[in-house]
């Protein structure tokens, strides 16, 4: 079954609040996906947005093309960066908790990614902007990135 999953992330302040859109398609059928986090990056975002997405499929094995545009998410899978990240611990890498989350669900599946550009009038990449940043503003309902703010900690400690 071939699956096409939209994501995005944002973020206002970098770091600050922040939240990620995902939009999945399998023939007839959509599910939007959307959260808000109250202090975190956009690449976090980026990358969660795919992981999200992965994670949503409910069995394992599909075909899936994510159209993203993060060139930090699609050129660190494509280029095969986050292999070498792997292989040296992450040494000076940022956001290693959510890379090891993405290749963990990454590998169920055959994935594809297509950079697109940002704001370029894609229906479904500007669906997932709006989501992402909506989700960003809503001071009700946002979500503590405990990766990013403990990370924060850490590095304030040394």
């Amino acid at each position: 079954m071939d699956i096409t999953i939209y994501t995005d992330g944002a973020s206002r302040g970098n770091p600050g609040p922040g939240g990620y859109g995902v939009v999945l398609i399998s023939g007839p059928y959509r599910r939007e996906i959307a959260e808000g986090f109250r202090k975190t990056t956009n690449n976090r975002m980026e990358l969660l947005a795919v992981i999200i997405g992965l994670e949503a499929l409910k069995r394992p094995g599909m075909n899936v093309t994510i159209y993203s545009d993060s060139k930090y998410v699609v050129d660190s899978v494509e280029k095969g960066w986050v292999w070498g990240w792997v292989k040296k611990g992450f040494k000076d890498k940022k956001n290693p908790d959510l890379w090891l989350r993405f290749l963990k669900v990454y590998g169920q599946h055959t994935v594809r990614f297509v950079w697109i550009k940002g704001h370029n009038d894609t229906p479904e990449n500007e669906r997932c902007d709006r989501l992402a940043v909506a989700a960003a503003l809503d001071k009700s309902n946002l979500k503590v990135d405990v990766g990013f703010e403990k990370s924060e900690v850490l590095a304030l400690n040394l």
